[in-house]
């Protein structure tokens, strides 16, 4: 269902955007605006801005913005029409009932329809589990002890052992085979002809946080290879912005969450009652994984497999989780491999205990780092000290580093004084400021970070725009000079004719409204920036205009000199000379 710009921008001036992001993100008034800790980039200080003037949201960090649409759209991974039933939902706002005799499947988004064949692939896979050609893969199931109740709740199937039997079924449904293609369950051959991803294999259908399927995992069944195969990314499943087992977890009123390897970690666990377990999807854990967890907890568990590989997959996957200002502890399984190893055969009250003696995980590197020294031999026990010295210079703050120093000698036998005139003749020695400082010694010394320069008239563009969205009154004075004709580039000249269209027309520029005519996402961040560049700030009323008449003037040069070098007759080049005259006399007068 569509709705009209009307319906769009009432639903949208009902939803106070501070309101709204306030329930996700902790903001804190600022002068005129709110600041928080942004939701779509790791940060340690605030520097995402919501602005309840302008009913937007701008990062000076990553640079995303928007509305209150937008945010929706963006945090929950909404479709644009999601984003507007969540809204209207949330302000008791009745959308028109659509008129099912006009809408047709070209009219339905892309998105919605192939979500709809992830769909109907699920329940079709859960179909053919209960048949007799899926009793193999329901047998392997109920091996793996889980039961009928577990199967249902994750929706868990089983793929034909014939090469076409899903793309037939959804052929007979009315899909197109450009869409079946777009869904990565059905690949294309010019030889073969159209085949299905997966054939022979326990099916796991992978949901976002909505309950929505967006795609699947297959165990294979026998000696098959890949023996685990995963949807490929589609316009629906990005693998960096989903975790299995999420959709619930999210939900199960835990203050953290456990973090495991696989599909069937999570679903055993699941079954023994901790619902606060997740995997990531077949992929190794990245930043926006850590990113999206933030979001709901502050702290994490990992039950990673108990063999080399699951100490690598730690050791990569702390950092990552740390930079997002997550705490974490590590549950060890030893001497089983995994967590469904460990319930099963200890169940689910050890399990509970392992997670009550669940190592720091700073102290859990340690102890892997240790295994690459002979403690027994004093040369080696030098090194692992030092190297633990080393270690110790990722603590910035000195109460912090201290404690760290005190477990460690605790641990190892070792004189705390000695430990920490290790630690800081290291921090001395790579370069750290303020030797002298015992609280600075280990604060590096900062780079210096040219910044990125952005083309100077792009700068003048963003600063003029944000004036006139700050202070509508100058739209009268700047009007004379400038039109949004003098802004070459098409996403700030689109901008620029919407603002100047809008106050003719209501003497008054809503910043979001405008933005509901930005549907790229790209163009959505750069329109935001546009409206929140940081101005001139001086209490000086002749510095201000200064800077004012600088940036109109300096628009308006780059505009007549684009016209100039793409003139063609001669009433043009008059026109440019006589532009360029203008200019020795343009003044505006705050």
């Amino acid at each position: 269902m569509f709705y009209s710009d009307d319906i769009i921008e009432e639903i949208r001036s009902r939803n106070d955007i501070v309101d709204v992001i306030s329930g996700y993100v902790k903001l804190q008034k600022k002068g005129s605006s709110y600041f928080g800790l942004c939701p779509f980039h790791n940060e340690k200080s605030p520097s995402f801005s919501v602005s309840q003037t302008k009913q937007m949201y701008y990062c000076f960090g990553c640079g995303a913005g928007g509305n209150v649409i937008t945010f929706i759209m963006e945090y929950e991974n909404y479709s644009f029409q999601e984003a507007i039933k969540y809204l209207a939902d949330r302000c008791g706002m009745s959308l028109p009932k659509a008129d099912e005799n006009e809408v047709s499947k070209k009219q339905q988004s892309e998105r919605k329809i192939l979500l709809d064949i992830q769909k109907t692939a699920a329940k079709y896979y859960y179909y053919l589990l209960g048949q007799p050609q899926g009793k193999q893969g329901l047998n392997y199931l109920t091996g793996r002890g889980l039961s009928k109740e577990t199967i249902t709740r994750f929706g868990l199937g089983y793929s034909s052992k014939f090469g076409n039997d899903l793309y037939k079924y959804l052929k007979s449904k009315g899909y197109s085979d450009a869409l079946l293609k777009e869904s990565g369950l059905i690949t294309f051959d010019e030889r073969k002809g159209a085949y299905d991803k997966f054939w022979n294999r326990v099916m796991y259908p992978i949901m976002d946080v909505n309950n929505r399927v967006i795609g699947f995992g297959g165990r294979v069944m026998g000696d098959g290879t890949p023996k685990y195969l995963n949807s490929p990314e589609t316009k629906i499943f990005d693998k960096s912005r989903n975790l299995y087992g999420l959709n619930f977890a999210r939900i199960s009123r835990k203050p953290y969450f456990i973090i495991c390897e696989g599909y069937m970690d999570v679903i055993s666990m699941h079954q023994a009652g901790f619902t606060n377990a997740i995997a990531s999807l077949g992929t190794a854990f990245t930043s926006p994984h850590a990113s999206l967890i933030k979001r709901y907890v502050d702290e994490v568990y990992l039950a990673y497999d108990s063999d080399g590989a699951g100490i690598k997959a730690a050791l990569r996957a702390i950092p990552i989780l740390k930079s997002a200002g997550l705490k974490i502890k590590i549950i060890h399984m030893d001497p089983y491999k995994d967590p469904d190893e460990f319930i099963k055969n200890l169940g689910r009250d050890a399990f509970e205990e392992r997670i009550g003696k669940a190592e720091n995980s700073f102290l859990f590197e340690i102890s892997v780092l240790e295994k690459s020294y002979d403690l027994n031999d004093p040369q080696g026990k030098t090194d692992f000290f030092n190297a633990a010295a080393k270690k110790m210079l990722e603590f910035n703050q000195e109460l912090e580093r201290n404690n760290y120093i005190e477990a460690i000698c605790r641990r190892y036998g070792i004189d705390f004084k000695d430990m920490q005139k290790l630690v800081n003749s290291y921090g001395a020695r790579i370069g750290y400021v303020e030797k002298s400082d015992p609280e600075r010694a280990f604060e590096p010394a900062k780079s210096i970070k040219k910044p990125v320069k952005e083309e100077g008239i792009l700068t003048c563009q963003k600063l003029l725009l944000t004036w006139l969205v700050e202070d509508p009154s100058l739209f009268p004075k700047v009007e004379k000079y400038i039109s949004y004709e003098d802004f070459l580039d098409p996403v700030y000249q689109k901008a620029a004719k919407l603002l100047f269209d809008e106050y003719n027309r209501t003497g008054k520029v809503t910043p979001a409204r405008i933005m509901n005519q930005f549907e790229d996402k790209e163009e959505h961040n750069i329109v935001a920036s546009l409206f929140n560049t940081n101005l001139y700030d001086s209490t000086d009323k002749n510095a201000k205009e200064k800077a004012l008449n600088e940036a109109v003037i300096k628009i308006k040069k780059h505009s007549i000199d684009h016209i100039s070098k793409n003139a063609k007759d001669i009433q043009t080049l008059q026109a440019v000379v006589k532009a360029r005259a203008s200019l020795q006399t343009l003044h505006i007068s705050l």
